[in-house]
């Protein structure tokens, strides 16, 4: 087939019927079936259903059969297992697209509507499937804390200065005397009107500036002070800035809290070896810790100094020897000419502790450790020329050590995971004994009901019991009817019987006395 010809004929269904013919179809058995083979088919892994269809429908001569596939990673497997050739591409991408295109018109009973309501579902079950993860080992919530810590680190520092602009109108001397923004701001609150501050203030700036001689350097200032007079109402709208300014500090405090632990769950050997902050960059920029650990070290090196190295590519200058991992300590303790080696030596071992955090099991500070403390050496042998110890050896000693620590997290998690179990059963066996006595409480509730009827027909009951007891008397069928009368009706027959027994009785003897007297 040409594919002028397949491109035409796509166009129209009738057209498309002439050159494709449905030999045969395999619908899925499930929601699971179809997400289990669209994930092999994506992982270019040759799933048992597909197997089973193409072994069924395809003919016994391989050598002439030829089969059209959209994944060439998918064709290259159906080739290795069942030795069918494979073609992708070309006039076989159009057939497909005509077959996605009027698949409804080829399956009998298949309307468009629900093909592609299946094709929307499958396509989320994929998708929530593809995105799937360990919620304590997020990367994504730590590429957005530094990245919300570092807008804040930008916002406090203008706030800040606005509140230096703004209350050094009234009192400028504040700011030779304190430098720091967070304290300048709690004193302008503290503060307020420079001409109320006196001696009763002084453990108060004392509190806040922690130095005796500098809160006494204050009140001096205010006392002499050559700014303007300021109404109340800016101080305020002063106070009131500055207290948000703290509050911005203070939430910053948090964050960056809030990051360090979430870069010792997700990272912990590149926290421990570079630090939280310079590590949670380097995951920021590379997108994610997968990334990074998929770039070599000399990417690693000068990752954020890309403009640098382009403009030395452009220019034939000198290229950067660092790029984020400058902000560790390493570098800045270095000596200049030591610098560029002690960078790449450290990008080398970031490498690696983004590799062992990405892709163990259970992720320890073992190995970030142990790799700061050839840094450490290694900075000794550039100032010292003391001999560092072999990568083996210490990779050795971390093997043994992060074995240790893996086998009592494993060991807690198994504690964790048995009492949630005892937790999770006395739960089940709460409830399945509070189902049986509500069970149970139900049929009491129904016996009690009818007595209650009982008890209001026990009155007509009563009254028309003496008429139909003489019926069973006559017929001789006394022991059926009092089976078949309750036990409290069968005490009311037996009380009229005493009293109709008691009333011949009398009868007798009155016409006994009769005689005798006659």
């Amino acid at each position: 087939m040409l594919l002028p010809q397949v491109e035409e004929s796509v166009q129209s269904v009738g057209k498309f019927h002439n050159m494709v013919k449905l030999v045969a179809f395999a619908p899925f058995k499930s929601a699971q079936s179809a997400l289990e083979n669209i994930n092999a088919v994506s992982e270019g892994i040759l799933h048992e259903d597909l197997r089973l269809l193409l072994e069924t429908s395809m003919p016994a001569k391989k050598k002439k059969a030829l089969l059209g596939v959209a994944d060439p990673k998918i064709g290259a497997a159906i080739l290795e297992e069942l030795g069918y050739q494979c073609q992708t591409g070309g006039v076989v991408a159009e057939i497909l697209r005509g077959i996605r295109l009027h698949f409804h018109a080829l399956v009998k009973g298949l309307t468009a509507q629900s093909a592609s309501k299946a094709q929307l579902g499958l396509g989320h079950s994929y998708s929530r499937a593809k995105v799937k993860f360990n919620v304590n080992r997020v990367d994504n919530m730590i590429i957005q804390s530094i990245s919300l810590l570092d807008q804040l680190d930008k916002d406090i520092n203008t706030f800040s200065m606005r509140v230096r602009e703004w209350y050094g109108y009234h009192f400028p001397e504040l700011i030779r005397i304190v430098p720091e923004n967070a304290t300048y701001c709690r004193l302008a609150k503290l503060i307020g009107n420079r001409r109320e501050l006196g001696e009763e203030s002084l453990p108060a700036l004392e509190e806040i500036v922690m130095d005796g001689a500098k809160a006494q350097a204050i009140l001096d200032a205010s006392r002499s002070s050559m700014g303007m007079d300021i109404s109340p109402l800016d101080l305020i709208n002063i106070e009131s800035f500055s207290s948000r300014v703290l509050s911005l500090s203070e939430y910053r405090r948090e964050l960056q809290e809030y990051l360090r632990s979430k870069m010792s769950q997700v990272a912990p050997s590149l926290s421990a070896l570079i630090g939280e902050v310079v590590g949670a960059r380097l995951i920021s920029h590379a997108g994610s810790l997968t990334n990074l650990a998929k770039y070599p070290a000399s990417t690693v090196q000068i990752l954020g100094a890309e403009k640098a190295l382009f403009r030395a590519l452009k220019t034939r200058g000198n290229t950067p020897k660092y790029g984020l991992i400058f902000h560790s300590t390493f570098i800045g303790r270095a000596a200049a000419k030591n610098k560029g080696r002690i960078s790449r030596y450290l990008a080398n071992k970031c490498t690696i502790a983004s590799r062992i955090d990405c892709f163990s099991d259970v992720p320890t500070s073992v190995f970030g450790d142990k790799l700061r403390e050839q840094v450490e050496e290694r900075l000794a042998f550039y100032e010292t020329g003391e001999p560092p110890r072999k990568n083996l050896e210490v990779m050795k000693e971390a093997m043994v050590e992060a074995s240790e620590v893996v086998a009592e997290v494993k060991r807690k998690q198994e504690k964790k995971e048995k009492k949630r179990k005892k937790r999770e059963k006395r739960r089940l066996e709460a409830l399945a004994a509070a189902a049986e006595e509500v069970e149970n409480s139900v049929p009491e509730e129904n016996d009690v009901a009818p007595k209650k009827k009982k008890k209001k027909k026990k009155e007509p009951e009563a009254e028309s019991e003496p008429e139909a007891a003489s019926g069973p008397e006559e017929n001789g069928l006394e022991e059926e009817a009092e089976e078949a009368v309750p036990k409290k009706k069968r005490k009311v027959t037996a009380e009229t019987d005493q009293e109709e027994e008691e009333k011949k009785k009398k009868k007798k003897k009155k016409k006994a006395r009769d005689l005798e007297e006659d």
